[in-house]
């Protein structure tokens, strides 16, 4: 199990050594045939768990992610973040300290999140259209959409993302 994010190695583990090693999950001692090692620490396979699925990580791949203090599997690190982590709106790269919005799997600069008629930015709390890709306010929402010929049309509250911390 390798993390991304980490370029350390692991120090190396004799069989005498084994029993010494803690596990960073649990506490225990780490007497198991086989152990992981990511961010820093060993695990027992049975304590590296995905923060969202609770799936053993080191049974569904070699690697893992960690953001925001979670431990995640690709799946749901994509879910939570992105593929990329750029703005959907600009392309630019998002800080992990930077607060998002997200609309339909995609993720937006605070800035970035705004009618694309009128350009003014949606806030938490607000109404929004979500047609094709692009962003509408309630005042500027397509008139197909007021007579009701707009299918693909998805219509959510706006609720502002939880603060990213790397």
């Amino acid at each position: 199990m390798v993390n991304p994010g980490s370029s350390s190695q692991p120090p190396p583990v004799t069989a005498g050594s084994l029993s010494w090693k803690r596990c960073a999950g649990c506490g225990g001692k780490i007497a198991d045939r086989f152990l992981l090692y990511a961010m820093d620490s060993y695990w027992h396979s049975r304590c590296l768990k995905c923060s969202c699925c609770q799936a053993q990580l080191g049974d569904i791949g070699t690697s893992c992610y960690t953001k925001s203090g979670m431990i995640l599997c690709r799946n749901d690190y994509i879910r939570l973040f992105g593929n990329s982590g750029a703005c959907s709106a600009c392309g630019q790269s998002i800080p992990a300290s930077e607060l998002v919005m997200r609309a339909q799997g995609n993720v937006y600069h605070l800035k970035c999140f705004t009618c694309s008629t009128c350009r003014n930015r949606l806030v938490p709390g607000d109404r929004f259209h979500y047609i094709n890709g692009s962003l509408f306010c309630e005042h500027d929402r397509p008139t197909a959409l007021i007579n009701g010929h707009l299918n693909s049309l998805q219509s959510n509250p706006l609720l502002p993302d939880q603060k990213l911390l790397q």
